[in-house]
């Protein structure tokens, strides 16, 4: 039996292949998507522009968002069959779950075949996506079959009012359009990188979308804003939560929401959703969860110079919009889905497939001994 441990760091600073959709952590702090940076898309655009520019190279014209935006609408109903599958799951059962199961029966009903349709299953499922999570989690959890064929102008309005029903205010759809945007894309992270290495196989879109939320419902990639909001929950002020943290550091558990593979000196998404998530906390009259966060953000870079990631301002905003924490990750799968169809159409358009060889650390040739004398 072999015990040594594998030395490797995950591939972390290792360059896998090229690609033209992101940028990450240029300077330690960077992000654009295709050339354009996250601080202006999130304040200038909408998630629908974005999804068109990461989908087809180029933000769209109005007339080609206006039809972007129609086709999507049109696109976020679900088969009866679906719904049926989706209405078998149980409660318990863990959201990515069901999004993985979702999707891989979406593709039974809708096959992708020739690679020619891609672009359309792409919109398909960057359209379904909400409407797959929310009918289950309402039929689930409420005993209520909703109408999913919304209409709504945006994915983010489309998304909370099929999952929470009326919309309080404007401000949480433009949260949570900001939030999608934030989220679209990143890069070769893991589930990303799990989609191309299955798209270079040559299989169907379904398949690599379902590989890649496997890899997402890992704790060490998706999951970090549920985690961070059951921290903050726990905590009833920030002079609690210092003291809390502390002790924390003192027995070196981990605290999730800190911290990056790739950032060095700071995530740029982190001030954006915490801007937006002191706006929430105003309007709400939230005088806890904001306060709890900031505190938490501050000692933790006093104490370990760990920033917070795009995750952990997450947890506040989303709770403070009325959203379940089961539902967090979901919300990342929605949001990625246009990065990982991209990554897709991106390893088809000049495709080799993604075979790495390991360093091998076992033990030297031997002969073998016949079973009677061992």
């Amino acid at each position: 039996m072999v015990d040594k441990k594998l030395s490797g760091a995950g591939l972390r600073g290792q360059e896998a292949g090229e690609t033209a959709l992101c940028t990450v952590g240029q300077s330690g702090t960077g992000l654009t998507y295709l050339g354009y940076d996250i601080s202006e898309l999130a304040r200038d655009s909408t998630y629908e522009e974005v999804a068109y520019l990461i989908l087809y190279g180029e933000l769209p014209s109005g007339e080609e968002l206006d039809k972007f935006c129609f086709r999507l609408s049109l696109l976020r109903d679900l088969p009866q069959e679906l719904c049926a599958t989706l209405e078998s799951i149980p409660a318990t059962a863990h959201p990515m779950d069901v999004l993985r199961t979702g999707i891989s029966m979406l593709g039974n009903f809708e096959p992708e075949g020739d690679h020619d349709r891609q672009y359309e299953v792409a919109e398909r499922l960057i359209a379904a996506s909400p409407s797959i999570v929310n009918y289950w989690y309402r039929y689930s959890h409420e005993g209520t079959r909703i109408d999913v064929d919304t209409r709504a102008k945006s994915t983010a309005e489309h998304f909370l009012r099929t999952l929470i029903g009326e919309v309080r205010h404007d401000l949480f759809v433009r949260v949570m359009d900001v939030s999608l945007i934030l989220y679209a894309e990143h890069e070769f992270n893991a589930s990303t990188f799990t989609a191309r290495v299955c798209a270079s196989t040559l299989s169907d879109m379904y398949s690599c979308v379902t590989a890649a939320i496997g890899s997402l419902r890992g704790p060490l990639h998706g999951g970090a804003n549920e985690a961070a909001m059951e921290l903050i929950r726990t905590f009833e002020g920030p002079e609690d939560a210092v003291q809390g943290i502390l002790e924390k550091l003192s027995r070196r558990e981990l605290i999730m929401g800190f911290g990056h593979a790739v950032y060095r000196e700071a995530d740029p998404r982190n001030v954006i959703i915490k801007a937006l998530a002191e706006e929430l906390s105003s309007l709400v009259g939230d005088t806890k969860l904001f306060p709890i966060s900031c505190a938490i953000e501050k000692v933790m870079w006093e104490q370990k110079k760990l920033f917070a990631n795009a995750d952990f301002f997450h947890a506040s905003a989303y709770h403070l919009m009325g959203i379940p924490t089961k539902i967090f990750t979901p919300i990342f799968v929605i949001s990625r889905m246009v990065g990982w169809v991209a990554h897709v159409m991106e390893q088809r358009s000049n495709n080799r497939i993604i075979r790495p060889s390991a360093k091998y650390i076992g033990p030297k040739p031997r002969s073998f001994t016949p079973i009677s004398d061992r």
